[in-house]
């Protein structure tokens, strides 16, 4: 009797339905200043400054009283250790018009698992570091106020000198929708109607506005506004492998692991803008 959990083939089509999947997005917001090839800790030193005083034209301290310059350590250790498995019969795959192809079906794992969570696990951790930072609101967007929301984060990152260029703001659907309706932003030049006309988000105050599946935001996020500066993320180990009749089985035995984590510098966390309901620690 067949596997009753795989539908072999009789009259079916040789082509798979694929579902839609989306290449990492988070990635546009990710730095690569820092090598975490063969070690799993990276320390990165901080240098504060000292404040100005007045000069004083007598005495032996007349540029001020000397402080010993300090500095600061943050460890960034990489702890997401992830693996998954599974196994493609040889029987299966032969009575299903080689649908079930080990390459293919890895290809996809990847696409549709492995991609998503790296995504989610990078928003999840740019919005709890804004959130303890304080660098958030929960003002619910409306198509008459989305646009200012927009600005409100920009304005927040520019106090902290955040660069202007090169900013990317990581938004909901919906919020999108409502931005697009927002008769502000409609007002603003002719670019935004260029990218109305062509039903595209683009760049708006030289800030790339990348639309995001809600399964890859927190759960009742609007957006995030962030600066490639503030955050790195790296993929220390990427290991997958087919295994060709492995003993046991007959067919093939397909196995991945993702080693990888997600750092905001300390230095830098003004550059993260979270706008959305509050994010649990669980």
């Amino acid at each position: 009797m067949p596997n009753s959990t795989v539908n072999l083939a009789s009259r079916y089509s040789a082509k798979v339905d694929e579902r839609f999947a989306i290449a990492s997005q988070a990635a546009l917001a990710l730095n690569q200043d820092y090598r975490f090839a063969g070690v799993r800790t990276v320390n990165v030193y901080s240098i504060p400054t000292v404040p100005l005083n007045n000069y004083t034209r007598s005495g032996q301290s007349r540029y001020g009283t000397p402080a010993d310059l300090e500095n600061s350590v943050q460890e960034l250790t990489v702890t997401r250790d992830r693996a998954f498995s599974f196994v493609i019969d040889r029987a299966d795959r032969n009575q299903t018009q080689m649908t079930m192809d080990a390459g293919r079906a890895l290809s996809r794992q990847i696409r549709e698992v492995v991609v998503p969570e790296y995504d989610a696990y990078i928003f999840r951790t740019m919005a709890l570091t804004a959130s303890v930072k304080g660098n958030t609101a929960s003002t619910a967007a409306t198509k008459n106020n989305a646009y200012e929301l927009f600005l409100n984060a920009q304005e927040a990152l520019g106090n902290h000198d955040v660069p202007d260029m090169g900013r990317v703001c990581f938004c909901s659907y919906r919020f999108a929708n409502l931005l697009k309706q927002d008769p502000a932003f409609m007002r603003y030049g002719e670019m935004s109607q260029f990218m109305l006309a062509k039903g595209v988000m683009g760049e708006v105050d030289g800030t790339r506005i990348v639309k995001v599946a809600a399964s890859r935001l927190p759960t009742g996020a609007e957006f995030i506004l962030t600066h490639p500066v503030a955050a790195c993320a790296p993929k220390q180990l990427e290991d997958y492998k087919i295994h060709d009749n492995p003993p046991g089985i007959s067919g093939w035995l397909v196995e991945g692991r993702i080693l990888y984590d997600c750092f905001i510098l300390k230095e830098k966390a003004h550059a993260v803008w979270y706008h959305g309901t509050a994010v649990s620690n669980g």
